[in-house]
């Protein structure tokens, strides 16, 4: 079964470039940018001044049909540089081409209950992840159990992030999972 149309050829590919390797069953990449204070002056309207993105592709150990079914997800970490306190956001993701991208595979992911999302490119490098965001829902990491507190909108200088390749330990604060996140610290 085809993802939505999406050739599954040109989706290992993506999947080898964002991770760097074919996945396997299971596998993580982290991006991550700090801003500088040079930059947030020549963007005064960004509000964003730190952000990581962790995606995490896995299939699933119980799977009783003999096609392999991959999901994807994404942890999405941020600060504001006029809000204290650490903030995130997740969800899961699919492959899709974009219709206004020509023919450029993105990753597309959602957050449930009609949370907004994000999609996410590679530059062509394979260097940095291109986030674009329209509307995101957030919480602020010190208080899970609540409503989510806000959502990052796309507006002005907010719209689209540059994400370096990270070793994959500096996503380890995104990972609520204990068992996965002993597994994020033993990679190398």
């Amino acid at each position: 079964a085809e993802e939505d149309g999406i050739d599954k050829a040109r989706a290992a590919a993506f999947d080898a470039r964002m991770f760097t390797r074919p996945p396997g069953d299971k596998a993580y990449a982290c991006f991550v940018r700090r801003y500088e204070p040079d930059h947030l002056a020549r963007h005064p309207q960004q509000k964003v001044s730190a952000m990581k993105l962790l995606v995490t592709t896995e299939i699933p150990q119980d799977e009783e049909t003999s096609e392999k079914i991959i999901n994807y997800s994404f942890r999405l970490g941020l600060n504001y540089r006029h809000r204290s306190g650490d903030f995130d956001s997740s969800g899961t993701c699919n492959h899709f081409v974009p219709e206004d991208s020509g023919d450029e595979l993105r990753l597309g992911c959602g957050v449930d209950c009609d949370g907004g999302g994000i999609n996410v490119a590679m530059s062509r490098d394979d260097r940095s992840a291109i986030v674009r965001v329209e509307r995101v829902r957030i919480w602020q990491n010190s208080k899970p159990d609540e409503e989510p507190s806000d959502a990052l909108v796309g507006d002005a200088d907010d719209k689209v992030f540059r994400l370096d390749r990270a070793d994959i330990r500096e996503c380890a604060s995104l990972v609520t999972d204990r068992k996965e996140l002993a597994e994020i610290r033993r990679k190398r």
